[in-house]
């Protein structure tokens, strides 16, 4: 199964395709309204979910879209920073996997629509590792952090990954480190004033206030399955990278600092899974996932074990979908 998800042929695409569409079908026969959080902090989310809040099957549709862009730009992603082969489709392939797992992670919800925005950033971020004059990804970076910000308020911590690890991508000067700062700022800027115009500038400032004061960090989103869940997605991850089973491809020092990167981003996905609600559906941890397993799955030589349990997984994944619905 990895190695037919390495190579790019139209197959691999209607294979993919058909996965997500199976994956997605209890969405559209569950007719599961959202949640309209209307939280103040996330305004981009607030407003395309009233725009779509006259049919569930609307809002199911519309993220079953944003999926399918999510994948193409992912594997995109993952292709031109050759984190997969260069034909590979493994970045499809684990992206949808992961980012429908479950009944939960397949409705419309704030972090859903900040995944676009997201890799868009890391994206961006990964581009200015060879770029002379990187000025303009940077900008792009902190301008995609912000937005994401706006549809799912914890990516905000993507800023200080990005800050934090601009270093390793591109060694420079303060100045750069401050240019997607800068391009985070600007996007606050223009919504604030945007708001002081035409709406309750009060009433927003309300709302972050209330929002900060109420937050803090908790295990209170997670119970025993969807740590049993995580445990079998995270653990296996650490195993094929440190267990030494690869074909003994040579990595480019480029390739290994984007790794690098992404495993210094794990660490700010795994504190979001403590901001409250449900921790799937805050899903960071599975976007550095998909990083880590395509990486592993594309590189890897001796592929028995792992296909073993990626196909123990699939099926586990779609008898929850289908059956168990434990999560």
């Amino acid at each position: 199964m990895i190695k037919f998800f390495r190579q790019s042929y139209a197959i691999q695409y209607v294979v993919i395709a058909l996965m997500a569409i199976a994956l997605w079908i209890p969405a559209f026969v569950s007719g599961k309204v959202t949640m309209g959080l209307n939280e103040p902090v996330i305004p981009i989310f607030n407003l395309v979910d009233r725009l779509l809040s006259f049919s569930p099957i609307a809002q199911h549709a519309f993220a079953f879209v944003l999926l399918v862009l999510e994948t193409l730009i992912f594997n995109a992603i993952m292709v031109k920073n050759q984190i997969v082969g260069k034909v590979g489709t493994m970045g499809a392939f684990v992206f949808v996997l992961l980012m429908s797992l479950t009944v939960t992670q397949i409705n419309f919800y704030p972090f859903a629509l900040s995944v676009i925005f997201i890799l868009l950033s890391i994206s961006n971020l990964f581009d200015t590792y060879l770029l002379p004059n990187p000025e303009m990804k940077l900008l792009k970076s902190g301008v995609f952090t912000a937005l994401a910000s706006l549809c799912y308020f914890p990516s905000i911590l993507l800023i200080v990954w990005t800050i934090i690890v601009l270093p390793i991508a591109k060694k420079g000067s303060l100045r750069l480190q401050l240019i997607p700062l800068f391009g985070f700022l600007f996007v606050y800027f223009v919504y604030f004033v945007c708001i002081f115009i035409f709406g309750d500038f009060n009433a927003l400032l309300q709302g972050y206030v209330d929002y900060f004061s109420s937050f803090h960090f908790s295990v209170e989103g997670f119970n025993l399955r969807n740590i049993i869940l995580l445990a079998v997605v995270i653990v296996p991850t650490v195993l094929m990278f440190f267990g030494g089973n690869n074909s003994g491809f040579e990595k480019t020092i480029a390739v290994r600092t984007k790794i690098s990167m992404t495993f210094i981003l794990a660490i700010f996905a795994l504190l979001t899974l403590f901001l409250g609600g449900n921790v799937l559906m805050n899903g960071l941890i599975f976007i550095v996932l998909s990083i880590l397993i395509s990486y592993a799955f594309s590189y890897m030589g001796n592929t028995g074990w792992a296909n073993l349990f990626l196909t123990l997984f699939i099926l586990l994944v779609f008898a929850n979908q289908y059956y168990f619905k434990w999560l």
